[in-house]
């Protein structure tokens, strides 16, 4: 039996997994997280290896016992309910995280973000960083990943080289927080574009809604990116609402700026692939994680947002 004080012997920024799970309920069983499904002939449980999970996300028709949700918390492992295909079933409903209650994550973190945060020049600055990190990234993977560059997401392509021309003279020249969303919108935009073209997608148009598989895909690998920062900055002890980019007024945003660090990069490209592929969910899924595992997308993550942070306090000290 695995004993609760060896539960979070692996570092957040180094666990593998993330769980979608629909249809089933999920318990503790003998020490263990398992889920249950019920299928026509008989029932079947499955192990959910909490220790090396960063998030839990449950879909329809999904149940939780108290039970379960206390070792989940004993591994830190943060809890989400969404609509099915991890992606909300109506655009009014925002997915719910619940993050173990613990007192005793870092303080410095915190610290160093509040100490810009409320000078709007200095989070506008944090902002551009974190857009920046997330350039850097995508030129990285890019230029390195033969399956993506395969499928002409190739750094060196004319287009993309175009896309990414003089954008981070753009990024520094940025006035205000505004005009950075907007560089950010048009690079997206232009990446839409280039991925359908890849991928041999007419007529291609980004929805929140379901349209087509490609959007379908898109949703779902965006709400896998937001278990990814919110675990982040739970770990780190920092609060979603102190977002720099995507508004002071939404609780929760700082969860979409982090999570734009790696959706361009890994999230996109897969989508698009997938869909031309005509992929399951599940595959989808498994294809998104295994890019997530395979370049060290929380690792990343946790190094970006560390860095704004403590950037911040060193400001502030000087």
């Amino acid at each position: 039996m695995e004993q609760l004080t060896d539960l979070k012997a692996i570092l957040h920024s180094k666990r593998a997994n993330i769980y979608y799970l629909e249809m089933c309920r999920v318990m503790q069983k003998d020490g263990r997280v398992l889920y249950l499904t019920e299928e026509k002939s008989e029932k079947q449980y499955w192990n959910i290896p909490i220790a090396n999970t960063t998030c839990l996300l449950l879909g329809t028709g999904t149940s939780i016992t108290q039970a379960a949700m206390r070792m989940l918390a004993s591994a830190g492992v943060l809890v989400g309910f969404s609509g099915g295909g991890a992606t909300p079933l109506l655009m009014a409903t925002e997915i719910e995280w619940l993050t173990p209650q613990s007192e005793y994550r870092p303080t410095e973190y915190i610290q160093g973000w509040l100490s810009f945060w409320f000078d709007d020049e200095k989070r506008l600055n944090a902002a551009k960083q974190l857009q920046q990190a997330r350039i850097q990234f995508m030129q990285t993977i890019w230029a390195k990943d033969s399956d993506l560059m395969q499928e002409g997401f190739n750094i060196k392509d004319l287009t993309i080289e175009s896309a990414l021309s003089n954008i981070n003279t753009k990024i520094d020249q940025a006035y205000n927080v505004t005009k950075l969303l907007q560089i950010e919108a048009e690079l997206t935009k232009k990446l839409y574009k280039i991925a359908a073209t890849n991928t041999k997608q007419k007529d291609f148009v980004r929805s929140r809604e379901t349209t087509d598989l490609a959007n379908d895909f898109l949703n779902h690998g965006n709400y896998l990116a937001y278990g990814l920062a919110a675990t982040t900055l739970w770990v780190l002890g920092i609060p979603h609402g102190f977002a720099v980019m995507h508004g002071k007024t939404r609780r929760g945003a700082l969860v979409f700026d982090v999570a734009d660090l790696i959706k361009d990069t890994l999230v996109l490209p897969w989508a698009f692939i997938c869909a031309k592929e005509n992929a399951t969910e599940q595959e989808f899924r498994q294809q998104c994680l295994q890019a997530f595992t395979d370049h060290k997308a929380l690792d990343f993550m946790f190094e970006i947002i560390k860095e704004a942070a403590l950037k911040g306090r060193n400001d502030e000290k000087n």
